[in-house]
């Protein structure tokens, strides 16, 4: 079945999102994986994701750990560099898919404030048709309500959807909603399963 609607994931599908990447520039590795196991600052990103505000649970962790505060905070004042570089196949494919009026939905684990300021930092994450943020939702995935919130929302369910995402759990989670997957590596290989979909060309997909 042709699906009606593609729906992106954003951290490492149209934007790089690996924060250790930042930290990596600033301690050793060994240093900073100890310091993320100490401090469990991805935990601490959940909450974000679940529509926690962003500065304030930052600042607050750090409180909680004075040793590492200023590297903590980090988190919100430097969080730019830690989402970074853009994916500009991605944004091709995203823009020729809606140029072919084919609907492009965003589905993704994105604080309220992260979110209303990477749109500032990359304004393609204005143009999708729709947008489902985790922090506005208050659920993340791959919790099945996430995905049964989508459906409700848009009246598409199953085969409908083409969704794509870097992380298996993710995927898995779309499957069991009998979703179209793609668990998404590059943007090259995404361009084919966009081709093979019927949604593309290949000299669309092409960049």
């Amino acid at each position: 079945m042709k699906p009606e609607v593609v729906i992106f994931d954003i951290g490492n599908v149209l934007v790089k999102w690996h924060p250790e990447n930042l930290y990596d520039q600033l301690m050793s590795k060994d240093e900073r994986r100890k310091f993320f196991a100490e401090t469990d600052l991805h935990k601490m990103n959940d909450g974000i994701d679940h529509g926690d505000h962003w500065r304030d649970t930052v600042y607050a962790h750090a409180e909680k750990h004075p040793k590492h505060a200023d590297m903590i905070r980090l988190w919100h004042d430097r969080w730019a560099e830690m989402a970074t570089p853009a994916i500009p196949h991605s944004w091709h494919l995203l823009r020729q898919l809606r140029a072919k009026d084919i609907p492009v939905y965003a589905l993704s684990n994105f604080g309220i404030e992260t979110f209303a300021y990477a749109e500032t930092l990359y304004p393609i994450l204005s143009e999708f048709d729709r947008k489902f943020i985790s922090g506005h939702m208050r659920v993340t995935k791959p919790a099945a309500r996430i995905y049964e919130m989508v459906e409700e929302d848009t009246g598409l369910s199953g085969a409908q959807i083409l969704f794509a995402d870097d992380r298996d759990e993710n995927i898995e989670a779309a499957k069991e909603k009998a979703w179209q997957t793609h668990l998404f590596t590059t943007p090259d290989l995404f361009a084919d399963h966009l081709v093979d979909a019927g949604l593309l060309s290949a000299t669309e997909a092409a960049f």
